[in-house]
């Protein structure tokens, strides 16, 4: 199959584009800078130059395409209404692009704010709707495709999608603990996040491309709790640290902006996209990255 993926050269989307050429197929990446397209064509994988705001470059790939694999994001933390603006045209242009020819768009977004109270499943729909939304509203509008002959499919990744070279939400609080001189979790640090390594997400995202029904929502889960607390204890053991409670109203100030995310639960399971796929995790939990120093310690 030949693959657009946008992204393709950050966390997740090297993995996968390594992923999908293991597998056989041929991948174009979108790339907008010389080091990026170097690194793709060093892998054996076609680019296509533009970023997220170059929307021709986006219809013409997904055109060109007989798979599309979104998974780009601005993550513009200082302007969220930018990146939620961005993220909204981007889907919406690819989906577009695809409609009546049945092919595959996988969309990628997150497992946060599914559930209050217990893990959030697939069969639970995003509540983030319409352009003003988090990530513009995009796995609703990618889903509302279907009908229009696109087989769309929703990836949400748990919030940390671990490994060595992690540049993510665990290596800013690993960052925090070094800055702090302490390890810290938000209260009784009780509240969980769920986990996968991007080993696991990459060849998710491959069979649900690969065999995911249009309409599909795809948990990148491979542990569905691991408690903020031993999260902590982890960095802080690795980084000969002591461990600490922070409270809610201080997390952002001890944290930075990462701290609100740190103090929520965001646990999730993965058990019917387990059997929907046949996908079994295999690669090492979240606490075992940590401590083998994935994060540079």
């Amino acid at each position: 199959m030949r693959v657009f993926v946008t992204g393709a050269s950050g966390w997740i989307g090297s993995a996968t584009v390594d992923e999908l050429l293991g597998a056989g197929h041929e991948v174009v990446g979108l790339a907008r800078s010389e080091a990026s397209v170097s690194t793709l064509e060093g892998k054996g994988a076609s680019v296509l130059r533009g970023d997220l705001d170059d929307v021709e470059s986006l219809r013409r790939g997904a055109v060109d395409a007989e798979g599309v694999v979104h998974l780009a994001n601005k993550h513009d933390w200082a302007n969220m209404a930018e990146s939620n603006r961005a993220e909204r045209v981007a889907v919406e242009t690819l989906a577009e692009a695809l409609v009546g020819s049945g092919k595959p768009l996988v969309v990628a977004g997150g497992v946060a704010g599914l559930a209050v109270g217990r893990p959030g499943t697939e069969a639970d729909p995003s509540p983030a709707i319409g352009p003003g939304a988090p990530r513009g509203g995009t796995e609703n509008l990618a889903l509302a495709y279907v009908d229009r002959g696109v087989r769309a499919i929703s990836a949400r990744f748990a919030p940390t999608t671990h490994g060595d070279g992690d540049h993510g939400f665990m290596a800013l609080i690993t960052a925090a603990a070094r800055r702090q001189g302490v390890s810290a979790h938000v209260g009784d640090g009780s509240a969980s996040w769920s986990a996968v390594h991007v080993s696991d997400a990459a060849r998710l995202v491959r069979l649900g491309l690969e065999q995911a029904p249009a309409g599909a929502r795809l948990h990148a889960v491979a542990e569905e709790a691991v408690p903020t607390r031993e999260i902590a204890q982890a960095i802080g053991g690795v980084l000969g640290v002591p461990v600490t409670s922070v409270t809610a109203a201080d997390a952002v100030e001890h944290f930075g902006f990462i701290g609100g995310f740190f103090a929520m639960d965001l646990s999730a399971t993965s058990d019917h996209t387990r059997q929907l796929l046949d996908w079994t995790p295999t690669g090492p939990g979240l606490l075992e990255d940590i401590k083998a120093g994935a994060y540079g310690m």
